[in-house]
């Protein structure tokens, strides 16, 4: 079984999609762009503020799933040009300084509202114990 996750602090999806969906341990989140949840308008400026927009709408819909970042195993990061990579990875390193994911990074011609960068990323549960 699955579930939809969404987050009210995380823009809402811009086509037919769910910002996540939970299916077991496992929560996979659609990618991110940086869209200001609370005016609906891109995050204009640097790639750096870009990338710290995506990250905290993925934040955001981690925290509705009861998750944190450090529940993140895998993230794929869409760069508009590969030449802003230390630049996203100077902010993107900020939220994942303790366990950084896996993560494959790639240049892309264009993405959606011709955004420069987009995060899409998958989670996972702890085990509990009983």
């Amino acid at each position: 079984m699955s579930e939809i996750i969404s987050s009210e602090k995380a823009p809402k999806a811009i086509g037919p999609y769910s910002q996540a969906v939970g299916a077991g341990d496992l929560v996979f989140l659609s990618g991110q762009i940086p869209i200001d949840p609370a005016t609906g308008n891109l995050v204009e400026g640097s790639i750096q503020h870009q990338t710290e927009r995506v990250l905290e709408n993925i934040k955001a819909v981690l925290e509705e799933a009861g998750l944190s970042l450090s529940a993140v195993v895998k993230t794929t990061v869409f760069l508009k040009n590969l030449s802003d990579f230390s630049q996203m990875n100077e902010i993107y390193s900020k939220y994942f300084a303790f366990k950084p994911p896996a993560r494959s990074t790639v240049e892309v011609s264009r993405l959606p509202r011709d955004v420069q960068v987009e995060i899409d990323a998958i989670a996972v549960h702890e085990k509990r114990t009983s």
